[in-house]
């Protein structure tokens, strides 16, 4: 077994432990592989390589005019005329008000599909697809509905807020009849459309009869129903035609109204516009892996290892897709998801890059102790990935944090992938990095969804609430306390501050990120203008309003907020665009 599990690129040792038995036989199955026979098919890669061809596009004007721009969670977004959580409209809106303040791009959460049926799961990197998108997003005023009485809370009810735009938009639906770009965009999605908006189908089907939480995925449903295959899949497709219908007009609407809001970032001055988010997996029981798009290992999930941050590691309970089925399928399924973020965006981050070259894999209800590594066929997946960059003149990102294999970040470079660098984990036993350390290929940014803002990260909020959560030790946390301190005192010092306040410490460090020679920076809109606590906490499920807060500040007050003219000013005097000096 050993010899099949180095054949396929399966870690036989991890972190000074020998991976379960199980774990091996799991893995090896699900490759297709006789547990007693001789090793088949592609050996995976023993080295990190990049072909001649897997080569991503740049932007010629990067080189000579490093870029910035802003990022934050569409969700948290605030405005008189959406409904309760933040939509495509205003994501238009915010692009035109960043582009006049100089900004490049506009970054943010993933847009995949959820669970309308069940939006309580509301993780957008757990998604139900990654090809198509969150019809939560549509605003649907845009299409002529009034704004109903919803509550405009600090966080966002998912619950009421599906309920409402549903409702609006099925009544628009059932009045809309025809139209003949309606009609190709379902020639276009094919069958990957049709089996989308069929499960969305059998998913409020089913949800009606079960629980809120569980009714939305496939392995809740009556067996007969779990294979889209079957015949009473077939007799529910016929008998509610007009039903899945309304769910791939919404994937089209949603599509019309993302592609709106990149149109609106190009015409405000951004040179790449919209900056999407790629969800490292999708959900067990989702839409791609009921219809068989997420080529998906059986009875394993996608996690982490342990780590400083969680003690016990992290189950993302994610589908991990075959790297035999990838190879089968001539790389389909990941071209069909690559090119889908790409149809309206100049930029794509990929969660997770690593994700390439290796993942992490979990037995099915096993602790993330019981897991370990698969190798996937690195050379060909960015060759997939840089063709798709190419075609759509498009910037790709990846999110290289955590556990890095030796080699991966050189194999980036050179793939013209650019590096994801975090201000707070740019340091050594000497302090923090200086900016003229930051590598040119990479963007250059204070923290991520899964961190503070800058003021929370100062005072510590983020070592509390994993002590509170349970995610490690009293004992532990005594230490992370005590690196804190020796952290505010290097970053002080890196940044060139005694004793910092709130403005002249947020100040300094854009300034400082601005000063990076990285092609490209990051401006997180929660440092400017809220919400002040993390948007998400790792390894916490109902604890904690993960993916739910919302900024304090409307949309229309963005753009004469004092901390966001403050501090867009700093990065557009630093970074201004091609032909134009400061302003």
């Amino acid at each position: 077994m050993k010899r099949l599990a180095r054949h396929h690129g399966v870690t036989l040792e991890f972190d000074g432990r020998k991976v379960p038995q199980a774990t091996l036989r799991l893995i090896l199955a699900g490759l297709g592989q006789d547990i007693d026979g001789a090793p088949t098919g592609p050996a995976a890669p023993e080295r990190i390589s990049v072909p001649d061809d897997a080569v991503c596009y740049l932007p010629p004007s990067l080189k000579d005019a490093p870029g910035w721009g802003i990022f934050c969670q569409l969700y948290e977004i605030r405005s008189d005329r959406s409904w309760g959580i933040g939509d495509f409209a205003d994501l238009a809106e915010l692009a035109r008000i960043c582009g006049a303040a100089g900004a490049d791009f506009l970054g943010i959460n993933p847009v995949h599909a959820l669970f309308t049926a069940t939006p309580e799961r509301a993780s957008p990197f757990s998604p139900s697809s990654r090809r198509f998108l969150n019809p939560l997003y549509i605003a649907p005023d845009l299409l002529g509905a009034s704004r109903p009485a919803i509550k405009d809370g600090d966080t966002v009810d998912y619950t009421a807020v599906a309920h409402s735009k549903l409702i609006a938009l099925r009544h628009i639906f059932d009045g809309f009849g025809t139209d003949p770009a309606f009609t190709d965009f379902i020639d276009e999605g094919g069958e990957a459309l049709q089996l989308h908006g069929l499960f969305e189908a059998l998913s409020h089907a089913h949800a009606q009869t079960r629980a809120q939480t569980h009714g939305g995925g496939w392995h809740d449903w009556p067996a007969p129903f779990q294979d889209p295959k079957s015949p009473e899949v077939a007799e529910f497709a016929d008998e509610n035609a007009a039903e899945v219908r309304f769910h791939l007009w919404l994937q089209w609407v949603a599509r019309s109204q993302l592609h709106d809001a990149q149109q609106a970032a190009k015409d405000a001055g951004m040179r790449l516009g919209l900056y999407l988010d790629l969800a490292v997996g999708e959900a067990l029981d989702g839409s791609a892996t009921w219809s068989g798009a997420a080529v998906a290992l059986p009875g394993l999930t996608v996690g982490a290892p342990p780590d400083v941050f969680s003690e016990n590691g992290q189950n993302w309970q994610l589908a991990a897709p075959s790297p035999v089925a990838l190879r089968e399928t001539d790389f389909a399924p990941l071209r069909d998801v690559i090119t889908a973020q790409l149809s309206d965006a100049g930029a794509l981050r990929i969660d997770h890059a690593m994700a390439l070259w290796q993942l992490y894999l979990i037995p099915e209800g096993q602790s993330a102790a019981q897991g370990t590594h698969l190798r996937y066929p690195l050379p060909q997946m960015l060759q997939v990935l840089a063709r798709a960059s190419r075609n759509a003149e498009a910037v790709v990102i990846g999110e290289d944090l955590g556990f890095v294999p030796d080699g991966f970040r050189a194999a980036m470079e050179t793939a013209q992938i650019l590096s994801y660098r975090i201000v707070y984990f740019e340091q050594s036993k000497d302090g923090f990095n200086s900016a003229d350390t930051y590598p040119e290929m990479a963007m250059a940014c204070l923290s991520t969804h899964d961190l503070p803002p800058l003021a929370g990260w100062w005072e510590g909020i983020d070592i509390k609430l994993r002590e509170q959560n349970g995610l490690v030790s009293p004992k532990a946390s005594v230490e992370h306390r005590k690196h804190r301190t020796w952290e505010r005192t290097h970053l002080a010092r890196a940044l060139g501050l005694t004793s910092p306040d709130p403005d002249s410490l947020l100040d300094a460090a854009h300034r400082f990120i601005a000063q990076t020679p990285s092609l490209l920076a990051g401006v997180r809109l929660a440092d400017l203008v809220g919400p002040a606590r993390p948007t998400n906490l790792p390894g916490v499920t109902d604890a904690y309003p993960n993916w739910r807060p919302r900024s304090p500040t409307r949309i229309e007050d963005v753009a004469e907020h004092p901390t966001f003219a403050r501090i867009t000013r700093i990065m557009r005097d630093a970074r201004p665009r091609p032909g134009r000096g400061p302003r």
